[in-house]
């Protein structure tokens, strides 16, 4: 184990398929006894055995949130690994009623070409990044967010050193008492089932 984690981490992952979320998720995992992974489309196949949008996304995400609270209630530190395209999924896999969470937003930036090209070689076309383009929003400034560029392996190794340096700080921007206040876990879960209404997901 490589990483020495101080405090308990809250990260959400966010980022076209193929941008590296998994990759960077079981790297945390298996370099730090501390940590643990959340993966979003797990938890569709085992419930439905669905892609995205499944029968009940609301479901989904509600399990992942009570997932979540119960590992860094239990003292591991979590990382949600889901593309998160938009502000009000974001917020809401941010937002913990534990108390004294490090919550961290990291957002995957590749060069469109490579991205094409990596689905392509995994599914055959990239309908899926045009798919996201549509969902795509920018992070709110308020989210507290580190890029994490991976256009090469030696990109990804030269950020994941930086994630660490992070981790492993007593210092940070993102420790509670630094953050703003964000809104409260119900109003969040309000916020979510009415995006996913509106999206037209069956919820």
């Amino acid at each position: 184990m490589n990483i020495a984690v101080k405090g308990l981490w809250n990260i959400v992952l966010s980022g076209y398929p193929r941008s590296g979320k998994t990759m960077l998720a079981r790297r945390l995992v298996s370099e730090s006894q501390f940590f643990s992974r959340v993966g979003v489309d797990e938890l569709r196949e085992m419930f439905f055995n669905e892609a995205y949008p499944c029968r009940d996304e609301f479901l989904v995400y509600s399990m992942i949130a009570e997932m979540r609270d119960v590992l860094l209630e239990r003292g591991y530190s979590v990382v949600i690994d889901s593309t998160a395209p938009n502000n009000v999924t974001r917020e809401f896999l941010l937002t913990t009623k534990v108390e004294a969470v490090n919550r961290l937003l990291i957002v995957f930036n590749v060069n469109r070409d490579i991205l094409v090209k990596r689905n392509v070689e995994k599914f055959g076309d990239a309908l899926l990044v045009s798919a996201w383009d549509k969902r795509w929003e920018r992070p709110k400034h308020e989210i507290p967010i580190l890029k994490f560029n991976n256009n090469n392996m030696e990109e990804f190794d030269a950020y994941y050193a930086r994630l660490k340096e992070l981790l492993e700080s007593e210092t940070h921007p993102f420790k509670p008492q630094f953050r703003e206040a964000h809104s409260p876990l119900k109003e969040m879960r309000k916020a979510l089932e009415n995006f996913l209404k509106r999206a037209h997901i069956d919820i």
